[in-house]
Parts: structure tokens; C-alpha cells; sequence
């Protein structure tokens, strides 16, 4: 255990993620500008994440056709992929 007066030992700071801009649900003018990969629409929500395992996906959601999809830097991924990825270990 460490002495009472013993200095903390200095932890270094994180290093400054810059946020992607915010888009809006609501406010066509304000949202970026996705498709439908199925149908086309540009009604759809699209949304970032990272899966279980730190996979970073673009969910995209489509309030036409009701296509989901889940595209990594690798490319699309299946529903059985995402849930792959998801379970914990």
C-alpha cells in the first residue's frame, strides 16, 4: 500500500474524440443524407454504433420497407453476424 504522503501517480488524459455533427430525426434539412439500401427511401434512420466485441457499425433503418442493415468497414454485416458479435464471452 502506498504512503500516505506518496504523490498519485499522474494519469494521462484521454485523447479528444471529435463527435460526428449531429443530424436530426425530425428536420429533413438537418439530417445527413442516407438511402434505403433496399428500396431507396430517404426515410430512414441511420445511427453509430459499436457492437459487444468494439465493432463500430452504421445501423441504418428504413421506415419505408422496414430493411435493417448493419455495415462495417468490412462491409455489410448479417443479422447472425451482428449477433455474433454481440454476445458476450
Amino acid at each position: 500500500m502506498p504512503a500516505a504522503n506518496a504523490p498519485r501517480a499522474s494519469r494521462r488524459p484521454r485523447a479528444a474524440r471529435t463527435a460526428p455533427p449531429l443530424g436530426s430525426l425530425t428536420q429533413a434539412a438537418h439530417r445527413e443524407s442516407a438511402l434505403c439500401g433496399h428500396c431507396g427511401s430517404e426515410r430512414v434512420t441511420q445511427l453509430s454504433m459499436s457492437l459487444t466485441d468494439g465493432t463500430p457499425v452504421q445501423f441504418v433503418s428504413c421506415h419505408v420497407c422496414e430493411e435493417r442493415t448493419w455495415n462495417s468497414a468490412g462491409g455489410p454485416l448479417t443479422v447472425d453476424g451482428v449477433l455474433e458479435r454481440t454476445r458476450k464471452q
